[in-house]
């Protein structure tokens, strides 16, 4: 995945893509400090999992800036927040539609044989191990527990 990140830095670049540029480098400078801590950890370089989860953190806190800088009526900063968000959103996997989502929930709750909502632990340990960075993990919990209870 990194190198992604590399050849489409070097595109915007060429393209004179000031957004992109900007976006790229804080992705690559995020990737860089997980790598100098998980060193200091004794751990390996961060893997493309660890990467998902760096770009669906930053989205997030991309779209919670953009929420308040409208609320804030500075609707120019929270357009820059989006378009970031569009540039992240282009390295992560496809995310799934709400219906694929509530499918995909029914068939873990049928696999874990979880019958009551003491099992939304296993049920959501089980989904982030099978489709990292593929939906909202915060909305599907709420899928399994309304399916669960």
């Amino acid at each position: 995945m990194r190198e992604k990140f590399t050849e489409a830095l070097k595109t915007a670049l060429k393209a004179q893509d000031k957004r992109a540029v900007s976006t790229l480098r804080l992705i690559l400078a995020a990737i860089h400090d997980r790598d100098i801590a998980n060193r200091g950890a004794s751990k390996d370089p961060v893997g493309d999992d660890e990467i998902v989860g760096i770009l669906s953190k930053m989205v997030k806190q991309r779209e919670e800036s953009a929420r308040l800088f409208e609320e804030g009526g500075r609707v120019e900063l929270a357009d820059e927040e989006r378009a970031e968000i569009e540039i992240i959103k282009r390295f992560l996997p496809q995310q799934l539609g709400e219906d694929d989502v509530r499918r995909v929930c029914k068939q873990v709750i049928e696999e874990v044989g979880a019958d009551g909502l003491r099992d939304i632990g296993r049920c959501m340990l089980t989904l982030k191990a099978k489709y990292p960075g593929q939906m909202d993990f915060g909305k599907a919990s709420g899928i399994v527990k309304t399916m669960l209870s």
